[in-house]
Order: structure tokens, then C-alpha cells, then sequence
């Protein structure tokens, strides 16, 4: 096998990095702790999708308001572009480690702002510090981890980040569900946030600067003292070496531009080698929120609403199921992203996901057009008041179905026989506990289905897809495909397109639904995922097992596919890892 320094195709990176952090745990304290960050990031993101049901039956106003919940939810997201933003400054300026403790700080404040709002206004003020915390940590603690990882079982260490990540979004669901009884609900889901914040402020003050970071900073012994715990005695000269020429060839391209913002994003801009990293990543990044992993993240329970499940536990419960998959998802892609690589693991996952958006699609277009009739002498039981008014002077109300009763902001109250005609009333609490005093179920947001639980189905198969490829491979490619110098600078340009392109996608998710219906709101997204599929084939170069410095060379050179690239040996030789 070619490249001796790589383990046997029979062995993944994950053995490797488990057998060199049995060695040596100080490299797993590191990863572990700075992937806080990670937990802080996919907490956030699963916890809202549970506490907004909660939300809405406490606010009248955020119930009967679609923007309002897309603004609860997107706010964070907001605040995350911005803290995304600050943290590239930060991490240049002073350090990664600072930057995850001013992001420990800030998410700490944002959870106990939320856990006491009075009005939905104050939770929107939460939900925007939160999101600096989570910004700021979001391309913070990928880049700690790969800077502090040795080479070989980089990938897979930064994969803890992406493990991390899932892990938080499982744990939210869990602690969505435990507090579904408590007084308060929402307020200790929210609250609850602010523990692992502090948890990694406390891990993090006992923890070194990130050794690159020292050597740039012209911390030579502080850098090596990191790395002799880090590396084998034989192989600290070596990576010294490397850090120094890395360093000194960035030094050498400074000249007199200055270290000022403007001047660093003007000076990574006109880089070639730059460019091209930031070509792709910014194109993972912004693919992995179009294909639409976050409205299931964040509206996971609403959508399986959507599939007809009405009861909020049941939805929770379903949603925990698929928050778990994104799990094992995450263990796949930590156990082969170094043996099979990042551009495959990528380009496998983002046909999956097509496949499944465009089946998902189906699905719900069949729940849609097979959705129960509405029965007038049903919808006049609960008395003539009751009885949506919408469907009183509609033309032709013999036409209504479920979901056209739901579109005109009513309620179906269903019948006792499981999928016949039932009622459409008007959507208010007097209405609803009658129809459930009769031992009914009432939906709002979905119809009974006979195809609902092959939804979820589809759901969780579009999680595990998603997990090991996309779930986690963007931010391991961002962590690694940058030249030191401009390594947070570029990180932070990518993490604020990760996030706008979040924010585009949570804030306009419900809306869409409202005018497409839920069936061409993703198939719109299979469309998204078919350009992101294209775009990263061409753009996005293999980096597996590469030095950062081999990586510069490889940009430097130019990334063509196989089947566009120039017949050279060298050149070629960088394709067949892609």
C-alpha cells in the first residue's frame, strides 16, 4: 500500500485513535473537554424543537403566530451568525481556548435569560446569547481539537465534536421528555442548557492554549511543552519542524498589509491557496443546512405532528428515536472518516439524503390527499359556535378534507373510528378539552394517516444518512483545509455562512409548509441537496491523512474531479484520494 504512514486498509482510524489515547489520555481529556463546545451546539439545536410545543400552550400569542415560533427559533441561530463572526476574530487575536470561555460564558447568561422570560420578547433576547455562545464555540472547538490532535486520528478526534453535537441534541430530547410533567416545563428544558456551559468554563481554565496557536504567537517552549504530551518523544522534532516552516512561509506572505480584520479577510481573499479552501468550505457548509437537517432538528416533533402523531409526549418520544439514530450516525462516521474519507463519506451520504427527501416527499404527499373527509353532522355536534367558521361559508364544504380544515387555521377533532369523517371546529383551549373530553384526539398541525409512522420511518433512515457524511465531515474539512494563518479567519467566514444558511432555512421552514405543504417543502430540499451534491464533487478536495502543510500544497496545485483533471502524475496521484 502506498503511504506507509497510514494504518491497514483492515483497521480504521478509530482503532488507531483508541489505542494512541489509551496511551496517551491527555489527547482525549483535550478532545473531550473542548467538545463541550459541540454538546453546547446540539442541545441547543434538539431543545427548542421540544420546549416551542410548550411554548405555544403557555403564549397564546406564539401559537396562533407561525413567524413568532420561526423567530424563536431563528434567533439563536441569528446570534450564532454573529458569534460565529467574532470568533474567527477571537481565535486569531487571542487564543482558541479564550474564545471557548468567553462562548461558556455568554450561552451560560443566554439559558438562565430564557429559564426566567415573562413574555416570548425575553425569550428571543435568550435565544440571541445563547447563539453567540453557540457561534462562537461552533468553529472554536473543531479547531482546538484538530490543532491538538496528532495527525493521524485527527479526523477521528474532531469527529468527538460531531459526537458531541448528536449526543446534545439526544440528551435534549431526554431531558425535553423528563420535564413534560414538571411545573414550568419549557423554563427547566431551556435552563437546563446552562449546566454543560459551565461544566466546560471549569474543564477549560486547567487546559493549555492550542500549540499552533503558541507557536504563531512566538511561544516556542509553551508550544513544545504541549506537544511533548501530545506526541511521541521521536515525533516532537518532527511536528516543531513542521510548525516552523509552516509559520515562517506565512510570515514570509505578510509583508506590510498589517494584522488589522479588513486587512487579514482582504490578504485571505487574495490568497489562491485560500480561495480554494474557502470554495470548499463554504460549500459543505452551506450543503449541509439546504438539505435540511436543522427543520428536523429543530421542528423534529412538529413534523411528526405533520405525520398525524397529535399527542406532544408521542411526538417528543418519536423525535428521541430519530435524535439517537443521529447518534450511531455520528459513531459510523468517527469509526471510518479517516479509512474511507472525508469527499466519499460526503458525496455516499448526500445521495442518501436525496433519496430520502424525494420518498419523504411521497409520503407526505399520499397522508395529504388521503387525509379523513370532514363530516358536517361531525362538525355541528360540539354545537354551531363550535364549528369553524371558514367551513360554514365555504362554497363548497363537501369538498374539506382534514388538511384543508388545518390550512384554514382550524382544528380536526377525529373520529372515534380510527380515520372516518370528523369534525372541523375552531381552534381555541374551550374547543379542544371538549373534543378530548369525548376521548378524541385533536390535531392542529397534522391529519390521522395511515402512512404516518412510515414518515418517522423515513425520518430516521434520513438521519442516518446524514449523520456519518454530512452530519460531521464539514466541520472536520474546515478544521483542516486552511493554512495556519488564516485558519479562524476562514473558519469564522465559513462557520457565518454554516449559520446564515441555517437562519434562511429555520426561518422560512413553517412558512414554507404553510404554502407548499409539507410534500414540496422537501422535495424543495432534495432540489437543495442535488446543486450541494454537484458542487461538492467539483470543489471539495480528499484531505484524509494529511499533514495541514500537504494539504497547501494540494490547494496550491488547483482540485479538479478525476475526470476533469490534467493527466499528470502528480496531479493525479491527489485525485485518487478523491
Amino acid at each position: 500500500m502506498e503511504g506507509g504512514g497510514h494504518p491497514p486498509a483492515s483497521k480504521t482510524e478509530f482503532t488507531e485513535c483508541w489505542r494512541t489515547t489509551w496511551k496517551t489520555p491527555y489527547i482525549m481529556r483535550l478532545a473531550l473537554s473542548a467538545g463541550i463546545g459541540g454538546l453546547l451546539f446540539g442541545y441547543d439545536t434538539g431543545v427548542i424543537s421540544g420546549a416551542l410545543l410548550y411554548i405555544r400552550e403557555d403564549f397564546h400569542e406564539v401559537d396562533k403566530k407561525t413567524w413568532l415560533q420561526e423567530t424563536i427559533v431563528s434567533m439563536a441561530v441569528a446570534g450564532a451568525i454573529i458569534g460565529a463572526a467574532i470568533g474567527g476574530w477571537m481565535n486569531d487575536a487571542l487564543g482558541r481556548k479564550k474564545s471557548i470561555l468567553a462562548a461558556d460564558f455568554v450561552f451560560f447568561i443566554g439559558a438562565i435569560v430564557m429559564a426566567v422570560a415573562p413574555a416570548p420578547w425575553v425569550i428571543i433576547i435568550g435565544r440571541i446569547l445563547v447563539g453567540l455562545g453557540v457561534g462562537m464555540a461552533s468553529m472554536t472547538s473543531p479547531l482546538y481539537i484538530s490543532e491538538a490532535s496528532p495527525a493521524r486520528i485527527r479526523g477521528a478526534l474532531v469527529s468527538t465534536n460531531g459526537f458531541l453535537i448528536t449526543g446534545g441534541q439526544f440528551l435534549s430530547y431526554l431531558i425535553n421528555l423528563a420535564f413534560t410533567k414538571a411545573p414550568g416545563t419549557w423554563r427547566w428544558m431551556l435552563g437546563v442548557a446552562g449546566v454543560p456551559a459551565l461544566v466546560q468554563f471549569v474543564l477549560m481554565l486547567s487546559l493549555p492554549e492550542s500549540p499552533r496557536w503558541l507557536y504563531r504567537e512566538n511561544k516556542a517552549d509553551e508550544a513544545r511543552a504541549i506537544l511533548e504530551k501530545i506526541y511521541p518523544a521521536e515525533e516532537v522534532e518532527r511536528e516543531m519542524q513542521a510548525l516552523h516552516e509552516s509559520v515562517q512561509a506565512e510570515k514570509a506572505e505578510e509583508g506590510a498589509a498589517g494584522e488589522g480584520v479588513l486587512a487579514r479577510l482582504t490578504g485571505a481573499l487574495n490568497n489562491p491557496v485560500v480561495r480554494r479552501g474557502l470554495y470548499a468550505g463554504i460549500t459543505v457548509q452551506v450543503a449541509q443546512q439546504f438539505v435540511g437537517i436543522n427543520t428536523v432538528m429543530y421542528y423534529s416533533p412538529t413534523i411528526v405532528q405533520f405525520a398525524g402523531f397529535a399527542s406532544n409526549q408521542t411526538a417528543l418520544a418519536l423525535s428521541l428515536i430519530t435524535s439517537g439514530l443521529n447518534v450511531v450516525g455520528t459513531v459510523i462516521s468517527m469509526c471510518f472518516i479517516d479509512r474511507y474519507g472525508r469527499r466519499r463519506l460526503m458525496i455516499i451520504s448526500m445521495i442518501g439524503i436525496i433519496t430520502c427527501l424525494v420518498v419523504l416527499s411521497g409520503v407526505f404527499f399520499q397522508a395529504a390527499s388521503h387525509a379523513p373527509r370532514i363530516s358536517n353532522l361531525e362538525s355541528t355536534h360540539f354545537g354551531g359556535n363550535s364549528t369553524c367558521s371558514a367551513y360554514v361559508s365555504a362554497p363548497n364544504p363537501g369538498s374539506w378534507n382534514c388538511m384543508t380544515c388545518l390550512k384554514a387555521e382550524c382544528g380536526f377533532c377525529a373520529n372515534k373510528v380510527n380515520f372516518a369523517p370528523g369534525a372541523c371546529l375552531a381552534s381555541n383551549d374551550e374547543i379542544r378539552s371538549s373534543c378530548r373530553g369525548e376521548h378524541r384526539v385533536w390535531y392542529t398541525k397534522g391529519c390521522p394517516s395511515k402512512v404516518g409512522f412510515f414518515a418517522v420511518i423515513l425520518l430516521g433512515l434520513y438521519i442516518i444518512v446524514y449523520a456519518p457524511g454530512m452530519g460531521t465531515v464539514p466541520w472536520i474539512v474546515n478544521s483542516e483545509i486552511y493554512p495556519l494563518k488564516y485558519r479562524g479567519t476562514c473558519g469564522g467566514i465559513a462557520a457565518v455562512a454554516n449559520w446564515s444558511a441555517n437562519l434562511i432555512v429555520s426561518e422560512t421552514f413553517l412558512t414554507l409548509t404553510h404554502a407548499l405543504g409539507s410534500a414540496g417543502t422537501f422535495l424543495l430540499f432534495a432540489g437543495f441537496s442535488v446543486i450541494g451534491l454537484v458542487a461538492i464533487y467539483m470543489l471539495v478536495p480528499e484531505t484524509k491523512g494529511m499533514q495541514f502543510e500537504e494539504v497547501e500544497k494540494l490547494l496550491q496545485k488547483g482540485f479538479r474531479p478525476k475526470p476533469f483533471a490534467p493527466k499528470s502524475k502528480e496531479v493525479g496521484k491527489n485525485v485518487e484520494l478523491s
